[in-house]
């Protein structure tokens, strides 16, 4: 689909699922109406983060140079207002992301679980770096091989790629120690996870409440060398999904980008890359495409 098909279909996606969580009532109590309705708002947010637009900024003045004529209260407002009522609607975005993962087609009893860094600084900064205080710590990136400052964002994918749950930490704060937060609302089904997730005594607590945990255990050599057990192909190939997720959430998302100087701005924007993201999956299981064909879903 053309981007203007592809804007009209977001909106309608946000608009309904607005009205099936009761059209946000209870976020206002007070002044005037908005200019821009909340799901405008939310369209604007969704389609400019999947067209790779990461600040307010660039998407304000991107719809409101090429798409004033979907949004005629976008060329009445100013850009702060615009970044004030998005920022403001963070429980409204995951009101409407719940809404539409859950109307996905999805396996709900097949969970993977994993991590990213997110880095709030260049590590030459981190020392006088004031963002986040309290929250941002050191930690290691395992595959960029080298030690960063920032936080780690914990997902939740259910198969075949659909983010349903999500927790940001500090960079220190190990995998399994987040997952009982990730997994805590399944009631059985299977979960699998890296190495950085086995636990026996986490597997026996999940157990008891019918969650199968799968990760490869870790064990010493003779030599004092650690190892990972090795698990069939075609588990690995089912965990590996959340890494293309967490790939297209860092490559088109930009989710790396933390583009906040709080936690509060950082969550909103998270929110709104969870939500592009859902409505992309979305989209693409409508349009007989493959489930996280996102590169396709948008024609020339």
């Amino acid at each position: 689909m053309d981007i203007e098909t592809f804007i009209v279909a977001v909106f309608c996606l946000v608009d309904d699922a607005a009205r099936e969580c009761g059209d946000f009532d209870g976020l206002r109590r007070r002044g005037p109406a908005p200019v821009l309705a909340d799901s405008e708002v939310l369209c604007i947010e969704a389609a400019g983060a999947f067209l790779g637009l990461d600040t307010d900024e660039a998407v304000f003045a991107h719809f409101r140079r090429h798409f004033g004529h979907l949004f005629p209260g976008l060329r009445t407002v100013h850009r702060t207002t615009f970044a004030r009522q998005a920022a403001n609607l963070w429980a409204a975005k995951q009101a409407v992301w719940q809404c539409l993962a859950a109307a996905t087609r999805h396996d709900p009893a097949l969970s993977v679980v994993d991590s990213m860094p997110v880095p709030v600084c260049r590590f030459a900064r981190a020392r006088r770096c004031r963002l986040f205080p309290g929250e941002a710590a050191f930690g290691h990136d395992a595959c960029a091989r080298q030690t960063f400052h920032g936080l780690r964002l914990h997902l939740r994918i259910v198969w075949p790629g659909v983010v349903v749950a999500a927790a940001l930490a500090p960079a220190n704060q190990a995998d399994l120690a987040v997952a009982p937060q990730l997994l805590a609302d399944l009631r059985g089904g299977w979960a699998l996870g890296d190495g950085g997730y086995w636990s026996p005594a986490l597997q026996a607590d999940l157990a008891a409440a019918g969650l199968c945990l799968l990760a490869p255990p870790r064990r010493k050599t003779a030599a004092g060398v650690v190892r990972k057990a090795r698990q069939p192909a075609w588990l690995v190939r089912v965990r590996r999904r959340v890494e293309t997720v967490l790939g297209q959430l860092a490559g088109r998302f930009n989710a790396k980008c933390v583009r906040a100087r709080d936690q509060w701005h950082l969550v909103g924007r998270t929110l709104r890359v969870f939500l592009a993201h859902t409505i992309g999956v979305l989209l693409c299981q409508r349009q007989g495409l493959p489930h996280l064909a996102l590169a396709k879903l948008l024609t020339a």
